[in-house]
């Protein structure tokens, strides 16, 4: 396995980490971190055991990998020697926004590039991550590629034109599931459950539907049929949700994350 250069050490930068080494992939010896005039470099290195580098030079002499995980704004303000010193690396970048074709104006001599979307659930290893390549990876950087991305959870490659779309069902779509969490929640509440009771039996059957969901393959409309029985309570709830346009809503917010994904790809760089 390669020595991965992390340059940023927020908060996937430390996911990647930590899923790296808890998976046994590679060891401390293996990672070296960089971040910006705050202490999350440190921080991360004094946890995990990896090594903090002290310029960009040291960073990635010894390195494979460079894995960007800074903030996407950063970019335009990168260190124009990364032009030279990423020359024949692997460049994988988790910069929302930011495509191939703009991160190879500071990549250059990178041998190739990965543009991946992770989403926050990759914090605990149990991620989505969205990803495509400027060029077809060989087999050896398609291992390494697979190898960092299962540490954050599962993974799936997509064509670049899709990953606006894409990011917006996986990344965005935690969010979206919250929301969906707290109204669960709320109606509880609105019926007369104690607020804490309705949160736990919130979160738990938003748990427990998606485990059943995942586990048995089934689509989802099947397993909705499984549990509505005619002039039951649930066909009482799913017509007023069908009433309200509930998945037209849902794809009106899945289209609109995704226009901001492409309005932010086109933002000054």
């Amino acid at each position: 396995m390669p020595k991965f250069a992390f340059l940023g050490a927020g908060n996937m930068a430390s996911a990647m980490v930590d899923g790296l080494l808890t998976k046994g992939t590679v060891t401390p010896s293996d990672l070296s971190c960089l971040g910006g005039s705050g202490q999350s470099a440190a921080v991360l290195a004094a946890r995990t055991g990896i090594r903090l580098a002290s310029s960009l030079e040291d960073l990635t002499r010894v390195a494979d990998v460079v894995v960007i995980a800074f903030k996407p704004q950063q970019l335009a303000g990168a260190d124009p020697r990364l032009a030279s010193l990423t020359a024949g690396q692997l460049v994988i970048s988790v910069l929302a926004g930011k495509r191939l074709a703009r991160l190879a104006t500071t990549f250059p001599q990178a041998r190739n590039m990965v543009w991946a979307m992770p989403n926050t659930p990759a914090r605990i290893g149990a991620g989505m991550t969205a990803w495509c390549s400027r060029a077809p990876l060989t087999a050896a950087d398609r291992a390494t590629v697979d190898a960092l991305l299962a540490a954050l959870g599962n993974a799936i490659e997509v064509d670049e034109a899709l990953m606006d779309v894409a990011a917006a069902v996986s990344a965005s779509g935690p969010a979206f599931l919250f929301e969906f969490a707290a109204a669960l929640r709320d109606g509880g509440v609105a019926g007369g459950l104690p607020p804490e009771t309705a949160k736990a039996l919130a979160v738990e059957t938003v748990l427990g539907a998606a485990r059943l969901l995942a586990r048995t393959g089934t689509d989802p409309e099947e397993l909705r049929r499984q549990v509505t029985s005619p002039k039951g309570m649930t066909l009482a709830g799913l017509q007023r949700m069908e009433a309200r346009d509930f998945r037209g809503l849902m794809k009106e917010t899945i289209l609109a994350a995704k226009a901001r994904s492409e309005e932010m790809s086109k933002d000054a760089p």
